[in-house]
């Protein structure tokens, strides 16, 4: 029976995938313009112009938009490897390629027993909900890592800490992915990896670590959570700007230091939650390292002071693999996240000039996709800790015997 649905239910799997992907690559290419702001700008301009400076051996040590791990230089230098097309249009097909790399990996572990085909439907599903700045981003590479990481997990740890280290000196956040790992095998790895990229780059590039401080005069990015205290703010005279500032566009003015702090402390908090969660936790299975990597992106994503709509390619990555798990209990967050993806391309592109202006439109979009966000951390938290963590025992109650040898005691 299982195989029979699986069978049955693949085709549609491939061909929903196929042609999605033909859209989107239809819409990068512009072939169709998708309604809203050029977003493949930022690869023929921003990404391209850092490509220029990277191949003479040297990381952008005077632009303070460039705040990536070391790593990152490989997927900006990697559309050198098709020589024979632009760079914009190389980008768009090793974006495409890495989407069918995830694509491949998920329907690898879905025929696995005990697996299922979910999974890799939230991958064909939410991807083309987030519309072409899917594939003018890098973090659908870091992403397909990331996914190979996770489907590694219980088989073959030295090569998930692997791939995990790999991709964080990507992107920071698949250091996240360690999150439910118990041996130490895993660990090393990333360990192992981290410091021999770091090395590496650090000795045959120069400003290899600059970006660490790049960030530091960061304003509260529009599309944030925190964000919507401003928007509705402006609408009773207050009086900051939204400017373009360290790449994405930033409420600054009064008060914007207070909300970008108190977007740190709950990053800390959240910190504070999944290391407590950690000491406690004592029932790991399977799909354990997965789920808590789900929470984990989710919760950090939703404290950051910046919520690009690319960050939402983690997500539909991370819990696609949650889903690849019958006896995983992501599915719910999983659901919602595909719907806030679905509002995050009504905020970007399609109506961000509302987003901008805070218009009510715009609020709202905005609300309802956060608000989406945030319930599903809520939710995926209280199913991890409770999936995982032993709930304390009763007190048992005296019995008879012991009951009346107290009544006689306090009557004597």
């Amino acid at each position: 029976m299982e195989t029979t649905g699986t069978r049955r239910s693949l085709p549609w799997l491939l061909a929903t995938w196929g042609l999605t992907r033909l859209l989107l690559l239809l819409f990068v290419f512009k072939v169709y313009v998708f309604p809203g702001p050029d977003v493949t700008s930022d690869v023929s301009v921003i990404y391209q112009g850092w490509f220029e400076v990277l191949r003479t051996g040297t990381f952008p040590l005077d632009d303070v938009t460039w705040q990536y791990p070391p790593a990152a230089a490989l997927a900006i230098l990697s559309p050198g490897l098709l020589p024979f097309l632009d760079y914009a249009s190389a980008f768009f097909v090793l974006a495409f390629l890495a989407d069918l790399v995830a694509l491949s990996l998920l329907l690898y572990a879905g025929v696995r027993p005990g697996r299922w085909l979910r999974g890799a439907w939230v991958w064909v599903i939410g991807v083309p909900l987030l519309g072409p700045t899917v594939y003018a981003r890098y973090d659908v590479m870091v992403t397909a890592v990331a996914v190979a990481a996770l489907l590694a997990g219980a088989r073959h740890p030295r090569l998930m800490g692997a791939l995990a280290g790999f991709a964080a000196m990507l992107k920071v956040w698949p250091a996240l992915l360690l999150l439910g790992v118990r041996g130490r095998s895993a660990w090393t790895s990333a360990v192992a990896a981290v410091a021999l990229l770091a090395a590496l780059f650090a000795v045959t590039m120069p400003g290899a670590f600059a970006f660490l401080t790049f960030q530091r005069d960061r304003g509260t990015e529009v599309e944030s959570l925190g964000a919507l205290v401003f928007h509705v703010a402006r609408h009773y005279g207050w009086d900051g700007q939204v400017l373009l500032n360290y790449g994405s566009v930033e409420f600054l003015g009064p008060w914007v230091n207070v909300v970008s702090t108190a977007a740190l402390a709950l990053t800390g908090m959240t910190f504070g939650w999944l290391l407590l969660w950690r000491l406690v936790a004592t029932r790991f299975e399977a799909h354990t390292a997965a789920d808590a990597a789900f929470v984990g992106v989710l919760m950090f994503t939703v404290t950051s002071r910046v919520i690009s709509p690319q960050y939402m390619v983690w997500l539909v990555g991370v819990a696609a693999v949650c889903l690849c798990f019958r006896a995983g209990r992501m599915g719910v967050p999983a659901g919602l996240v595909l719907v806030a993806c679905f509002v995050t391309v009504l905020e970007f592109p399609y109506r961000f000039a509302d987003v901008v202006t805070s218009t009510p439109l715009g609020i709202t979009l905005l609300a309802v996709r956060n608000g989406l966000l945030v319930l599903a951390a809520v939710i995926a938290a209280r199913r991890l800790w409770r999936s995982t963590v032993p709930k304390p025992a009763p007190a048992e109650a005296p019995d008879d015997h012991t009951a009346r040898t107290r009544e006689t005691s306090a009557s004597s």
